[in-house]
């Protein structure tokens, strides 16, 4: 409620007051603020559920879709100047959004944002460049390394965020460096090592920074022996997981010692469903959206899962699946 009594312990008197905090959206008016600005394609109102994979989601108050790094450090600039908080979402593959969607303004960093060169065994790859596109190229020029990963949905800016990885093989095993912007519109750029990477996790997330670009640092390989490769991995992909389910990939970390997916599975919910939410019959590390979940069916499918394996196995599954929007 944005209007609320309460009473005041000294006096015992009743006091109305007004929670500003709840404002933001309701007498925002961002369409005067955006409109006509040269900050890429702008939309007001836009529903999320439209840039997710799992295809859940609410609105936002504006939706910006930027086209190069001069765009989005203006809009950065623009939105921190008029006290509007934004969200950066890239492809939307590892994101839940909550039914009431995302207040502010939400950038998309995506296939509009997606130059790649290379030079020698140097790929550099603009981060809403997806990260399959990123590794065909790589092929294309006779270079590996990008074999195991070239599978993994989503852009390369989301990519590095998380340290994503499949195969064995992460992000921080072929990043020479990234640019970043910071939330104040300043350009940073860092190398593999100070980007403290880790397990689904980066110095993005510890200082709430935005990937602009990175360079992979790849290798000189026999072009017949690349294709080989990635057919291999394609080929996993293609049998073994629900590509063609809207999901947000593997829904939990991998827990020390053990597989998420093995562990749902030993459980005996492979195929396990409530209303839309469904386990994978294809591979239980996936939750899929069968036809229209809502946030809170689909947040609270996955934590009932998470608490049987957690009851009947002792291990503890984290979301990896990142929950962004108003609760």
């Amino acid at each position: 409620m944005l209007l609320y009594r309460k009473t005041d312990k000294k006096s015992n008197k009743s006091i109305i007051r007004l929670d500003f905090s709840k404002l933001e959206g309701v007498f925002m008016d961002y369409k005067s603020l955006y409109e006509g600005k040269d900050f890429g394609i702008i939309k007001f109102n836009e529903k999320l559920k439209n840039y997710t994979n799992f295809g859940i989601g609410g609105c936002a108050d504006v939706l910006v879709e930027v086209e190069d790094e001069y765009q989005l450090v203006d809009l950065i600039k623009f939105s921190k100047a008029n006290n509007i908080k934004t969200t950066i979402i890239g492809n939307g593959t590892n994101i839940l959004v909550t039914d009431k969607g995302i207040r502010g303004c939400v950038i998309i960093i995506s296939k509009n944002y997606n130059r790649i060169s290379v030079d020698g065994n140097l790929l550099k790859v603009s981060a809403g460049a997806l990260l399959s596109e990123a590794s065909k190229f790589s092929f294309k020029n006779s270079l590996t390394g990008m074999e195991e990963v070239s599978g993994i949905p989503g852009t390369v800016g989301g990519a590095v965020a998380m340290n994503a990885g499949a195969y064995g093989v992460e992000m921080k095993d072929i990043i020479k460096s990234v640019k970043l912007i910071s939330r104040d519109g300043q350009i940073i750029e860092l190398s593999n090592q100070d980007m403290d990477f880790s397990y689904r996790h980066s110095k993005v997330f510890d200082d709430d920074l935005i990937v602009s670009e990175a360079i992979f640092e790849l290798k000189e390989g026999n072009q017949e022996e690349i294709n080989e490769k990635y057919n291999d991995f394609t080929n996993r992909r293609v049998t073994k997981q629900p590509l063609e389910k809207k999901s947000a990939g593997s829904t939990f970390k991998r827990p020390v010692g053990s597989y998420a997916s093995k562990l749902i599975d030993e459980c005996g919910l492979r195929g396990y469903k409530k209303g839309d939410c469904q386990v994978s019959e294809k591979h239980c590390g996936f939750l899929i959206n069968n036809g229209d979940a809502t946030y809170n069916e689909m947040i609270d499918f996955i934590e009932e899962v998470a608490s049987i394996v957690f009851e009947k196995t002792g291990f503890k599954l984290e979301r990896e699946v990142k929950v962004i929007g108003e609760k």
